[in-house]
């Protein structure tokens, strides 16, 4: 039991070591590039986490529990996937797409209101024309309000996916489970070659995408450090660093469809393809 507990641990440093890949990195980065709230990075590189273990735990328990051998050009299609994915993100970016994605679909806004009420209130105890007046301040925040404020991680980050808007929220999700079909199957085969029952084997891509999820949290609200700070102070440094982010991305995509279709001949009559 000490063993597998052993192995559920590292498999969830794995899985935060995983969010390091190269294409998951310059996926995030674009899209947390006009991102000026790290809080607000962070969440959005949980929901890529979640995409992400989504399809892992989708395409791994495939294999793990049904013995499902993914065809060599079915595989090399899965990692042009995120080729594809990243290319139109770097020309959303490119274009300004992005920019006016996030003005127009982004964020919703919410607004709170405090009052407060002023009231003036005799003690009903006077000496002689005089009467002792009292004041104090009532405030007029709800109990719902005060609820919605309590502390909590769960009600916290329901709040801030709420103010990302739904746009906001489904786009690295998306991007997410399409980054997942590029490694779900090398993890999957890796756990069936170590843990022989299958249902540890799920448990242990679980615990691989949990990792994964903090990994890419950590990843994206460092990545949105220089991009808030340099927001008002250096306004070209950051319209600079947003663009390159999208250069990169659109480079990097490019050489990974070129890499799955030319190389490993995703086009060709003779497809290649090792999971990795």
């Amino acid at each position: 039991m000490i063993t597998f507990v052993s192995f559920l641990v590292l498999g969830f440093f794995l899985g935060v070591r995983h969010a390091t890949d190269a294409d998951h990195v310059v996926a995030v980065t674009t899209i947390v590039s006009r991102e000026r709230s790290i809080r607000a990075a962070a969440v959005i590189g949980g929901l890529w986490g979640v995409g992400h273990t989504i399809t892992i735990l989708a395409v791994g328990s495939a294999i793990v529990l049904f013995g499902i051998v993914i065809p060599a050009r079915v595989g090399l299609t899965m990692e042009l996937s995120v080729g594809l994915m990243l290319i139109l993100l770097g020309i959303m970016n490119l274009s300004g797409i992005l920019k006016w994605i996030s003005e127009n679909l982004g964020a919703a806004k919410t607004h709170r209101h405090r009052h407060r009420h002023r009231h003036r209130h005799g003690h009903g105890e006077e000496s002689g024309n005089e009467a002792k007046i009292g004041m104090h301040t009532h405030s007029g925040e709800s109990a719902v309000e005060e609820r919605r404020e309590s502390v909590g991680i769960l009600a916290g980050l329901g709040r801030m996916v709420k103010r990302l808007g739904f746009y906001h929220a489904l786009r690295p999700l998306g991007v997410g489970i399409v980054h997942g079909l590029a490694g779900s199957a090398a993890v999957a085969l890796l756990v069936l070659t170590t843990i022989r029952v299958p249902m540890w084997a799920v448990v242990y891509l679980l615990v691989f995408g949990l990792g994964t999820v903090a990994g890419m949290m950590m990843i994206t609200a460092a990545i949105a450090v220089p991009f808030a700070v340099s927001d008002k102070r250096f306004t070209k440094l950051n319209r600079g660093m947003g663009v390159a982010s999208g250069l990169v991305s659109l480079v990097f995509g490019m050489f990974i469809v070129y890499q799955m279709g030319y190389v490993n001949g995703l086009w060709t009559a003779h497809p290649k393809w090792v999971p990795r």
